[in-house]
Formats: structure tokens, sequence, C-alpha cells
């Protein structure tokens, strides 16, 4: 029999949470519009909305708070989040901000020259083509076509597919291309991991076209734990060396620290060598984030990331957290659910096309099942599909995303193996009842990302 190793780490302190009654919780989702994104926290049982910030700090990143130094410029703490990136990432510069989003608000308008060029990525997430789209530009999705189908254990999903990436340099211009985005992991796609190999590729076509390689790297050590586990020649190499090459193979990046940083706030710009693309970075966060050695961030944040961006290439750390995901997702294989296989690196996504098949992709299934788990069993999930995907920004008709995605999104280090079955327990209840599960329209609907705010209620 197999034995599972316990998590690389003991519990200090707990934070109570309680299961409000089946009533209250149908009273509170209705009252919200039927967007789990305006529930109280407090209303919530288990937290699945996300693993952006909402992960546990170590004691040695809560000390390090304590020796926060809040100086307006020259904080030491920045000193030391900068050795980290370059020791990390391998990158010779690199700009604080306060989140992933903070860092794509500064880049993407300098990379972007003129109103309408394609940024091309494997696949955009929701913020990261909102702001593609808020600097004129226009978002554009080339991953490879296994991706869309959830029972194809292909090991690397997240891989552009590099034939259509350089046809459509080609049929468009390279002028009319502002610059390429690697998203590793994939999270629109089920948090699939992107091989070395294909990162190389990409690396080879932008060279060739002239074009910048930017990475979102919110997720970058769990990619890097795929390609040690599942691409041939990595076996034996350390975590943080798969880290380097990885990013050897572009000219920048942006990340949401608040993954793989391990803290509750963070993010940056990193830069490889281009002095004249941190220069003008660096002067552009001034009036946006903040003064550049500390951009939006304290003191004492900046040391928490420094030391969570050394404590998150730990292997026993990213063996632990990517178990307790495959953990929940084969409890959910064997009870026939369909979801994202093989399952990704920070979460576990329902298909829910196949899910309720019933409900149509401009009334939203996986929505319709993202309520339902929270009427269930108190769990908040959050949909990753046409809710999200949201209108063509120039015919205003309705978008159809290739998938319908519940995502059940692991925070680090918070939850047990007994809060994943209380999860899959009440997923498997639904599943039973699923042809009962009804779609959603529209009372309110904000033009920009509108899944954060919109409000919902079901279709009778």
């Amino acid at each position: 029999m197999a034995i599972r190793k316990a998590e690389p780490y003991k519990i200090k302190m707990v934070e109570p949470i309680k299961l409000i009654p089946r009533k209250e919780r149908d009273k509170k989702i209705k009252e919200v519009g039927y967007n789990q994104f305006a529930l109280k926290a407090e209303d919530i049982y288990i937290d699945l909305l996300t693993d952006s910030g909402t992960g546990a700090m170590s004691d040695y990143q809560w000390a390090g708070i304590m020796m926060g130094d809040e100086s307006y410029a020259g904080s030491r703490n920045y000193y030391n989040l900068e050795k980290s990136v370059q020791d990390i990432i391998g990158y010779k510069y690199f700009v604080p901000t306060h989140q992933g989003r903070g860092a794509e608000n500064v880049l993407f308008p300098i990379m972007i020259k003129e109103k309408g060029q394609y940024v091309l990525s494997n696949m955009h997430f929701d913020t990261t083509k909102a702001h593609v789209e808020l600097k004129g530009g226009r978002a554009v999705n080339l991953v490879i076509e296994e991706a869309f189908d959830t029972e194809t254990e292909h090991p690397f999903k997240g891989n552009f597919d590099l034939g259509k990436l350089e046809g459509f340099i080609k049929e468009k211009g390279v002028e009319n291309c502002a610059f390429i985005i690697v998203t590793i992991t994939c999270n629109s796609v089920g948090g699939q991991p992107v091989s070395m190999e294909n990162i190389k590729g990409v690396k080879k076509i932008a060279d060739q076209y002239g074009l910048k390689v930017i990475f979102d790297a919110a997720r970058f050590a769990e990619n890097a734990y795929f390609i040690k586990k599942r691409e041939v020649g990595y076996e034996n190499k350390q975590i943080v060396d798969i880290i380097r090459e990885m990013f050897s193979y572009g000219d920048g990046l942006t990340m949401s620290a608040k993954k793989d940083g391990i803290v509750n706030m963070g993010g940056m710009i990193a830069i490889k060598e281009d002095e004249e693309l941190y220069t003008i970075s660096r002067s552009m966060v001034v009036p946006i984030e903040g003064f550049p050695t500390y951009g939006g961030l304290t003191g004492r944040d900046m040391e928490a990331l420094a030391r969570g961006l050394r404590e998150v290439v730990e292997e026993d750390y990213l063996e632990s957290r990517i178990g307790q995901i495959e953990y929940l997702g084969q409890r959910l294989i064997d009870a026939g659910i369909p979801i994202q296989r093989p399952v990704g690196g920070h979460a576990v996504f329902v298909d829910c096309k196949k899910f309720c098949p019933q409900i149509p992709y401009n009334q939203f299934p996986a929505q319709a099942v993202c309520v339902e788990l929270y009427k269930e069993a108190g769990v908040r999930a959050v949909e990753i599909g046409s809710f999200l995907l949201g209108r063509d920004p120039e015919t205003g008709e309705q978008l159809e995303s290739p998938m319908e995605l519940l995502r059940l999104t692991i925070p680090r280090r918070v939850y047990t193996y007994n809060h994943m079955d209380v999860v899959a327990d009440a997923l498997i209840e639904i599943w039973k009842k699923r042809e009962t599960l009804k779609g959603f329209e529209f009372t309110y609907e904000p033009e920009v990302l509108r899944h954060f705010t919109a409000k919902l209620k079901p279709i009778e």
C-alpha cells in the first residue's frame, strides 16, 4: 500500500471556521445576486475562490514581518527582495508592485505601441486580458487543442501551438504584434503546465520575428515542479535550476506574488537585461504604484515575499501542495465527475459542459454548479467559463468559452485532507442531482471584468 507523506510543516495557529445552516446559505447567495464574490467571508465554510493571497505564511515569513523597514526610499527589505529575485529568477532588474495587475498596468502600456496590436499568449487570464484591452491591445490565445479536451491526459496542456503562433505572426504581420505572454502555469485551461521544450520553441519564434517574451509568472514554481516530474531530462535537476532555465528564455515577467510568492499581497515586474525597458518601467511605477523601492508595498510585505520566494522552491513543499490537489481530483474522478485531466497545479477544474449539459453556455453552467456547491456545503469556488470570458469588445455579443469550468482553488498551507473530503462529498451529492440544475441570467452587468460584481438570477 502506498504511504501518504504528511505535510512538511506543523500547525502553530488556527482560525475558527463555521458552517452556517442551509436555509441561511440559500438566503445569503440570493441576497448577493448569486455571485460568490459578493458573499461575506464569515459566511463561507471552506473558501476555494482563489489561491491568490489566501495562503498561510511560515514562521520565518512572520518573523520577517517584524523586521519591516518602512523607509519611503531605499528600504533594506527592497534589497533583500532584489537578492531573492536575482538568486531564484536570474533576472538583473526588478520593480515591486502591489500585485500582478499593478505590474500589468505599468508594463503593458509601454509594450503596446499602437492601438489594435495583438498580444499573443497560450491563454490570457481574465485580468491580463482586461489590461491588454484597456491599453488598446487585442488578446489572442494560441494554446494547443488538447487543452480543451478534459479527458485527454496530455502532460503539458498549457503549451503554445507553435504552428499557430508563427502562422498568426505571418498572417497579421509582426508590426501588428506587440509581444508574447507565456502564462505559467496556464490557469484558464486548468492550471496546466508549459514544457521547457515548448518555452524554448516560443523563444525561437520570438527571436526570429524580433518580439519580446514576457512571462505571466504567478505560478512559476508549480510549473517547474511539473517539468521535473513530467519532462525527460529534468527528473534529476533542482527546482531552482529549472526555474532559472525557464526564465532564461524570456525577456521579462509580471508576477502576482500572491500565488507562488506565498504572501497575502505583492507583485513585481522583473526584466532580464533590457536596461531601457527597466528604466521606463521604473519611472512609470512612480505615478501608478509608488516609489520604485516600494512600489505599493510596505517594507514588511517585501520581506515576507523575499522569504516566500525562497520557500516556494523547496521540493517537499511543492510535492505536498500538488499532492493535496491530486487527492481531491482523484476523489472526483473515482466518483465519475468529469474534470480537467491530468490535475493541474493549484486547483481542480470540473468540466461543467459535461456536468450539466442541459445548461447552454450563455446561461453559465459552471456558475450554476458554483452556486449549488455553496448551498450544499458552504464551499465557495469560482466559474472559469463564459461568465468570466464576457462579451466581444467590438460587437457586444456574448462570447462562448471553449470550456465551462468550475475551479476549486486550493490555498497554500491552509486546509487539510479532511477539508478536501468535505468538498468532494458535496460535489458528489450535486452530481447525483445534476439534471435539476438551471442556468442564470443577468440583473446587473458591468462592462469590465463583470464576473467580480455582476448580479444574476436563476432562469425559471
